[in-house]
């Protein structure tokens, strides 16, 4: 891999400050590299710069990011190799041929998949996972059978590559030849096969039922009648809208981050970016049970795919492409990114009253970045066979919204298929049955993001808000009441210690956390901060202490946190971290390390996520309305008053002078535009652009190529 490294922030603001081209930071990039032939195989980054290539380029081992010096081979990223040696072929399947045919109803070469669930090691000494196998049909995700087994790929010499473990319908076997004697000898407790004839449809997205009432009819869209209110730099990848102003970044591991976010002139964020993406599942079977996605590994920003017009996006979104970096080259997705604002159709502040400049309201326009990944978990091994269909899981939408009043929203939302579990009696705890054989298995989805607030300045504080209630005595309160009251009082602290901020939101959200500036006051004498507001879904990861997850995501645990910033802990995970549950190279508990937090550069981590019991609703694919999260920055006594008074798409309606008139009303001279708006653009959907590792044009892929380098790891085609 190679991408970009970003500089330090100290460097980026002292260009800022002055614009000088002598101050502009030097560039670097982080180059990965598996030394699978070292006599100690292991995987290494480098920092390589500065850039261009001159005199004074150096490689240097990068470790000063992670708490190894390098990643074992074991742990390595995406290797095809894995997947493409005979063996693979020769010691999971071929044995067993038989079996699969009378006990799963078809074989490798033509009605069945299988896939592999993850982490595949717990320290670097080993590399294994369980294969679960599903009905080759669309929506294949939704097809689990009863059948998994156990292989060890570890080493770098397939021939060492062997089968350690078969499971088929809770039996438990240590060898293909012990599975197949009991196979033969009648001993096996089987379950029924399914009829060939049985139709599997549910799983597809084909529409099916009466068509609904006027549902033949287009449904509204946006369109702004006088044209576009907001502006973008396609070559800086800036944008502008009512007083906001923002860089856009993007890289393999996550995708689309926001950088130098400004309101008004004033810089609120520096860097807003998501860190990591977990799944951890349960159930009674080995494959559900021993799931713990973590999806930066996978690569959240290569999974980005192109847009639908018209369906992800308003038809008049602006679009932007994002490039990513592969063994194969690059790649670019130009519809990676969409920006548009819309009518929240809600106002964002409203008030009847009859006194002078009492009565009105201002429109609630918000300003949406939105970029999605379509992430997918599955090995595909296709044994003499060509057929291709797409097959990935699920598809997660990265929104950024901006508000006219300084709030920020960050929202994701979630759709696809689950990763079904196949039912049994035994199943009924770990989740919900949705069709003969199919269950949806319980799970949590936690998403981290890093939120370097910079409130009136880089130097914050943690400001902790608790509600609570109190029994107070007062002169005046003799009266037919008694003389005693209860009611609410706030209590606020600020949290010193890093040890002390790994936080959880308190029952009933009785409080709130804040960062603020100690030294910079509003009009009325009180600290300037921002609030990380809570929003749909504040949840954190429900399991703690799973060997799959005992270290490596020790973010999830909480709610938010904030630490020092610093450059040596630039993010709160890494690719390689999926793989190193027992010693991370990013260990998120280190950052934390008793130093005091107290007017110093700070750093919010905040989680979104859901608790998820699927449901027969979740067939074929989860909705986005429920499978949604959020959080929001919002002011806190940051301004004076709400800015967003300044809008001029407002309304102040005045009292009629007689009664049984109409109000008079001043629109501020933004009256409604109307034009007969241009013919939304055909639908059309085109595969991503592909160019050679210099750098020019490459011939277009077929559909089975772009798959082996989107999916890699999650469908290996494996011909013999």
């Amino acid at each position: 891999m190679i991408e970009a490294y970003y500089p330090p922030k100290a460097s980026v603001l002292s260009y800022f400050s002055s614009l000088s081209s002598s101050d502009i930071p030097q560039k670097y990039a982080r180059v990965t590299i598996h030394h699978g032939s070292a006599p100690e195989p292991v995987v290494k980054d480098y920092l390589v710069g500065p850039l261009p290539i001159g005199p004074s380029t150096r490689m240097e081992h990068l470790t000063e990011i992670y708490h190894l010096d390098a990643i074992p081979h074991n742990a390595r990223g995406f290797d095809t190799r894995d997947w493409t040696a005979p063996e693979i072929f020769e010691k999971m399947a071929a044995p067993i041929m038989e079996a699969y045919e009378e006990l799963l109803g078809g074989t490798p070469q033509d009605t069945l998949t299988t896939a592999g669930s993850g982490p595949f090691s717990f320290d670097g000494s080993f590399r294994r996972l369980w294969l679960g196998w599903r009905r080759n049909t669309p929506g294949f995700f939704l097809h689990p059978l009863n059948l998994y087994q156990y292989v060890d790929l570890s080493g770098t010499d397939p021939s060492q590559w062997d089968q350690l473990k078969i499971v088929y319908n809770h039996q438990v076997f240590d060898s293909p030849e012990s599975f197949m004697e009991a196979f033969h000898n009648g001993s096996l407790k089987r379950v029924p096969v399914i009829d060939p004839d049985t139709d599997l449809s549910y799983s597809t997205r084909k529409r099916i039922g009466a068509q609904r009432d006027l549902d033949h009819l287009p449904g509204p869209r946006s369109v702004s009648f006088a044209g576009l209110r907001f502006r973008v730099d396609r070559d800086l990848q800036y944008v502008s809208w009512m007083g906001w102003g923002l860089y856009l970044g993007f890289d393999r591991d996550m995708g689309l981050s926001l950088w130098d976010i400004r309101f008004r002139g004033e810089r609120i964020v520096y860097e807003l970016k998501p860190q990591e993406a977990l799944a951890q599942y349960a159930g009674n079977d080995p494959f559900q049970a021993t799931t713990a996605w973590l999806d930066r590994y996978f690569g959240m920003g290569q999974s980005v795919r192109d847009m639908l017009p018209g369906y992800d996006c308003p038809h008049e979104a602006v679009y932007l492409p994002a490039t990513t970096y592969s063994t194969d080259g690059l790649t670019t997705r130009q519809r990676a990114i969409c920006i548009f604002e819309h009518d929240s159709e809600r106002p964002l502040t409203r008030h009847l009253g009859y006194e002078e400049n009492e009565f009105g309201a201002v429109k609630g326009y918000e300003l949406v970045i939105r970029s999605i990944a379509t992430v997918g978990k599955c090995v595909d091994f296709v044994f003499l066979r060509d057929d291709a269909e797409n097959r990935t899981l699920a598809m997660i939408t990265f929104d950024y919204i901006f508000h006219l009043d300084g709030t920020i929203e960050v929202r994701l939302s979630a759709s696809g298929y689950l990763q079904a579990g196949f039912y049994d009696g035994t199943q009924g705890q770990y989740g919900n049955r949705i069709w003969e054989t199919s269950m949806g298995s319980l799970h949590d989805h936690v998403i981290n993001y890093k939120v370097d607030l910079d409130v009136a300045g880089t130097a914050n504080s943690l400001l902790k808000t608790t509600l609570s209630q109190e029994a107070v005595t007062q002169p005046w309160f003799e009266d037919d009441w008694g003389d005693e009251v209860i009611q609410q009082v706030v209590t606020r602290e600020y949290i010193d210690d890093e040890n002390d901020a790994l936080l959880k939101f308190p029952t009933n959200f009785q409080g709130a956390f804040a960062l603020v500036n100690q030294e910079e006051t509003n009009k009325w004498g009180t600290s300037r901060g921002y609030a990380i507001h809570p929003g749909y879904s504040p949840i954190h990861n429900t399991v703690v202490g799973s060997k799959r997850l005992l270290k490596n995501a020790n973010w999830a645990r909480y709610n938010l946190a904030v630490s020092r910033r610093k450059e040596t802990e630039p993010s709160s995970s890494s690719m390689w971290n999926f793989n190193l549950p027992g010693g991370p190279p990013v260990d998120f508990h280190k950052f934390f390390d008793g130093e005091n937090i107290t007017q110093e550069d700070l750093v919010a981590w905040v989680n979104l996520g859901m608790h998820h019991l699927p449901q027969s609703e979740d067939a074929p694919n989860t909705r986005t309305n429920t499978a949604t999260s959020s959080f929001f920055l919002t002011p806190l006594n940051y301004f004076d008053h709400d800015v967003s008074i300044e809008s001029t798409n407002a309304v102040l309606l005045k009292n009629p002078e007689k009664p049984g008139d109409s109000f008079t009303y001043d629109d501020y001279g933004v009256q409604p535009a109307h034009c007969l708006p241009e013919h939304p653009s055909p639908f059309e959907y085109h595969p991503a652009k592909m160019f050679d590792l210099d750098g020019r044009p490459a011939p277009a892929s077929s559909i089975e190529n772009m798959r082996k380098a989107s999916e890699l790891y999650h469908r290996i085609k494996l011909e013999l």
